[in-house]
C-alpha cells in the first residue's frame, strides 16, 4: 500500500487535534506532507509536528503534486471554496464542520445575522450547497465530512445496539455546550454563519441524522426529516462587564441560546440543544428513547474519572477536560479526550478511505442534511412557525 500524503489547511485547534490523530493512524502509512496558513504561527506549528513543507498560501498547497489529501480546518466561510478548488486539483478532502453556511453577499445590510431574512438565508445555502455537490460529485474524489461524534465510542456503541435490537427510536435529544468561544470570529454571522446552534449544535444533530438512519436500514424503512421548529436568543445580552468574568459568549448577530425540534416522516421527534453560557466544561451529550430501551451517550462530561482537589497550583500543568475555569473541587476528569471525542477513529475511517477507495461513514449526505436542517431551524426560529422539508 503506497503512503497516503496530506496537506493540512490551517494550524489552529482543530488542527491540533487532527495531527495527533494522524500520528495515530494504523495499518495505513500516512504522512502529514505540508501545512498552509496565512500567519507567522505556521511555521512554529510545522516544526513542532516535523511537517517538512510550509506554504503561505492554499493555492501554492493544492498544486503540490504529491499530496493526496487536503485537510480543512479553516473558519466555515472558507470552506466552499477550498473544497472545490482540492478536488478539482485531484485531491481527496477532509473537512471540518460545518460543510457549508450563509456569509453575506454584496449589498447585504450589515450585520447580516440581524438583519438578512433567514428564508433568504436557508435559499442560497442549498443553492450553494447543491453546487458544492455537484462540483464534488464530477471531480470522483472523496468527500469525508469531519464529524467526530459519528465515530465516538457512546454513539457508535448506540449504533450498534439499534442494529441488534431494531427498536423504533421514539424521542432523541442532544445538546452541546459551553461557556463561549474564545475566538473572536464565533461572535459574528459573517464569519461562522450562525451563532451557537450551527458552531456547537451541528455535532448533536448530525449524531441524531445519523442514529436515525441507522435505525431506518436495520428496519428496511426509509425515514427522512419532514419539518423543523427552532428558538434562537441572546441571553447574555443583558449581562453587566463584571458579570461576564466566566460566560465567554459576547454576539454580535448571533445566537448564544438556540434550539430546534425536527419532527420525521415516521412521526418520531428529537430536539437539540446549544448554548454559550453553560458552565461546567463542555456537554456532549446524545439520548435515545426507543420502544426497548433508553441510551445515554455521555461524551462529555462522564465519571470516567472524578476528581477532588484543593490546590490550582499544583495542577498547573494537568489538563482536566476543554472549557473548564477551574481545576480544584470536584471534576470530570476527560481520559484520551481525542479517543472518547471520536477524533481518532474518524481520522483512521478517512485514511483508510483514502487508501482503498470507500465511502467514509461521516460522508456528504450527512454534511448537507446537517446544514439544510439547521438552517431551517434558523427559518422556523425567526418566523414563529413550523418550516416543511
Amino acid at each position: 500500500m503506497s503512503r497516503i500524503r496530506v496537506g493540512l489547511v490551517g494550524c489552529g485547534f482543530v488542527s491540533e487535534l487532527h495531527m495527533y490523530a494522524f500520528r495515530r493512524v494504523y495499518g495505513v502509512d500516512v504522512e502529514v506532507a505540508a501545512v498552509a496558513a496565512r500567519g507567522d504561527r505556521v511555521v512554529a506549528f510545522a516544526g513542532h509536528h516535523g511537517i517538512p513543507r510550509v506554504y503561505r498560501s492554499f493555492t501554492d498547497l493544492i498544486a503540490d503534486r504529491e499530496l493526496d489529501v487536503i485537510d480543512i480546518c479553516t473558519p466555515p466561510n472558507l470552506h466552499a471554496e477550498m473544497i472545490v478548488a482540492s478536488m478539482q486539483a485531484g485531491k481527496h478532502v477532509i473537512c471540518e464542520k460545518p460543510f457549508a453556511g450563509y456569509f453575506g453577499r454584496d449589498g447585504d445590510p450589515q450585520p447580516i445575522g440581524r438583519h438578512v431574512p433567514k428564508a433568504l438565508m436557508y435559499e442560497r445555502v442549498l443553492e450553494e450547497m447543491d453546487a458544492t455537490r455537484a462540483a464534488i460529485e464530477r471531480t470522483g474524489k472523496l468527500f469525508m465530512y469531519a464529524e467526530d461524534w459519528i465515530y465516538a465510542p457512546a454513539v457508535t456503541k448506540t449504533a450498534e445496539i439499534l442494529k441488534a435490537t431494531k427498536d423504533k427510536i421514539l424521542f432523541m435529544k442532544g445538546e452541546e455546550s459551553h461557556s463561549g468561544s474564545h475566538a473572536a470570529h464565533a461572535a459574528q454571522w459573517a464569519m461562522t454563519g450562525g451563532g451557537s446552534l450551527i458552531r456547537m449544535g451541528c455535532h448533536p444533530l448530525s449524531a441524531i441524522l445519523y442514529l436515525k438512519q441507522v435505525e431506518a436500514k436495520a428496519r428496511g424503512e426509509t425515514i427522512r426529516v419532514a419539518s423543523v421548529t427552532g428558538d434562537v436568543g441572546n441571553v447574555t445580552a443583558n449581562l453587566k462587564p463584571e458579570e461576564r468574568t466566566y460566560i465567554k459568549a459576547n454576539p454580535v448577530d448571533v445566537e448564544d441560546w438556540g434550539t430546534l425540534t425536527t419532527t420525521f416522516s415516521d412521526g418520531t421527534k428529537a430536539t437539540v440543544f446549544s448554548g454559550d453560557m453553560i458552565m461546567g466544561g463542555v456537554r456532549n451529550l446524545v439520548e435515545t428513547y426507543t420502544s426497548g430501551g433508553s441510551l445515554f451517550a455521555n461524551i462529555t462530561p462522564n465519571n470516567h474519572l472524578m476528581s477532588y482537589q484543593t490546590s490550582e497550583e499544583k495542577l498547573a500543568s494537568v489538563y482536566i477536560t476543554e472549557k473548564v475555569d477551574r481545576k480544584t473541587g470536584w471534576q470530570y476528569v476527560c481520559l484520551e479526550e481525542e479517543w472518547t471525542r471520536g477524533y481518532l477513529q474518524e481520522i483512521q475511517d478517512f485514511m483508510e478511505c483514502a487508501a482503498t477507495g470507500r465511502q467514509p461513514l461521516s460522508d456528504l449526505a450527512l454534511a448537507y442534511e446537517t446544514i439544510k436542517v439547521n438552517y431551517a431551524g434558523y427559518w422556523a426560529a425567526e418566523e414563529g412557525r413550523r418550516v416543511v422539508l
